[in-house]
């Protein structure tokens, strides 16, 4: 240590060793995981639920919470952003990058794998679970906006309604689930952590068994009397053959169950570092590769064998959809796929005078360039903009731990 610091100047008294940095939630990290194994586990229904109620109910349930709880842990770790040119260049290089990388090879996979040679590689139409990302890169640039109003909540619902009766938004950019899905957004960015505190409680537990079985026994009798389009998000009232008064009201009613549902599910999510916690900063890997199996399985007819359509059959296929998706959310996978996730691309990039003196700062006040605070604590990582931790954050741990040394 001693020579770290001479080396970085301070030859006379030595400063006094600067308080640990932020350390992650280990409640986030688990609510991240738990939810994208439920996504993995929904998309490995959607071949097999056709010949089964149960199945379908069980998924219309799943389908009415996973993606908003992610939506709102995205929003809740985006508080901290503004339009500072280092968080615009995470923003590009965290979001935007991998969107065009993997509507790309998404669009290529399913022209040669499935055989279609029509399938145009285009950036307006994203395809299958690409759209997240260009929902979330909206959605961050947007948060000043959010953050300035008075009532941010009232008026996403407001546009989200306006949206779920408006056919002419057409299928540009997914535009019609950015706007549907906003509200949960703009709640995450509300949200303070005593509000999750509130959901994480004994009575929140039981309360949420006999809540997560009426939602099952709904879902049930749901599946012959509604379309699951609805949960999708994707579509105008009028696109599914409904009343244009339907849309605001679904969106409404929708935007409820998901909220409770949501809470339920915080409710179970453990707030302690598990063996699952450190995968909960992979997550936006996770999904972004668990659909080419998915996907893979319906080109080459994976899901056809008739065992799998029986309950033993849709048991391992939910369990394989775990196990899958938890392997792409570990350390090596996320080493193999650094490059398309999290490019650092600083040759395309100005650098930044006041991001240049903010480092400099850091480095002062914490008596070397290791001990500087983890970005994820504020959300400021390139994954950590939708909520999903970063790589990049491991080297700076290891920068940290040697610096201390």
């Amino acid at each position: 240590m001693t020579n770290s610091l001479r080396a970085q100047g301070h030859t006379g008294s030595a400063r006094p060793p600067a308080p640990p940095g932020k350390r992650r939630d280990a409640f986030f990290d688990n609510a991240k995981y738990l939810a994208i194994v439920l996504v993995a586990m929904g998309h490995s229904w959607e071949p097999l639920k056709g010949e089964s109620r149960v199945l379908e109910a069980l998924y219309t349930v799943v389908y009415a919470f996973h993606m908003p709880a992610f939506i709102i842990i995205s929003g809740y770790f985006s508080r901290s952003f503004d339009m500072r040119p280092d968080r615009l260049r995470r923003l590009v290089t965290g979001v935007a990058v991998p969107y065009i990388v993997f509507e790309t090879a998404y669009s290529l996979f399913k022209r040669y794998g499935d055989h279609d040679p029509g399938m145009a590689i285009t950036l307006l139409d994203p395809w299958y679970l690409t759209w997240f990302l260009i929902a979330l890169f909206v959605w961050r640039l947007t948060t000043p906006l959010w953050k300035s109003l008075r009532w941010p909540l009232p008026v996403a619902l407001a546009v989200a309604m306006l949206a779920s009766v408006s056919p002419e938004i057409g299928d540009d950019l997914d535009l019609q689930r950015v706007l549907q899905f906003l509200p949960f957004f703009v709640l995450g960015l509300c949200l303070k952590p005593e509000h999750f505190r509130m959901v994480r409680t004994r009575r929140m537990r039981i309360v949420s068994v006999p809540v997560f079985a009426a939602a099952l026994a709904v879902g049930w009798w749901s599946v012959p009397r509604m379309n699951t389009a609805w949960f999708y998000h994707r579509d105008a009232a009028q696109e599914l053959a409904a009343p244009w008064w339907s849309g605001p009201v679904m969106v409404l009613a929708l935007f409820g169950c998901s909220l409770v549902l949501t809470a339920c599910f915080f409710a179970w999510v453990p707030g302690r570092t598990m063996w699952f916690t450190a995968l909960g900063a992979g997550t936006l890997y996770g999904y972004l590769l668990h659909g080419f199996v998915v996907k893979a399985g319906d080109f080459y007819g994976w899901f056809e064998p008739a065992w799998l359509h029986r309950p033993l059959g849709e048991i391992a296929v939910t369990a394989a959809a775990g196990v899958v998706v938890t392997l792409l959310c570990t350390p090596p996978v996320r080493r193999v796929f650094r490059f398309a996730m999290e490019p650092e691309m600083k040759w395309a990039f100005k650098r930044d005078a006041g991001e240049a003196a903010r480092e400099r700062a850091r480095q002062d006040g914490a008596g070397g360039p290791g001990n500087t605070e983890r970005p994820e604590a504020s959300g400021d990582s390139p994954a950590d903009a939708s909520g999903t931790g970063s790589g990049a954050d491991e080297r700076r741990d290891r920068q940290s731990a040697e610096a201390r040394s």
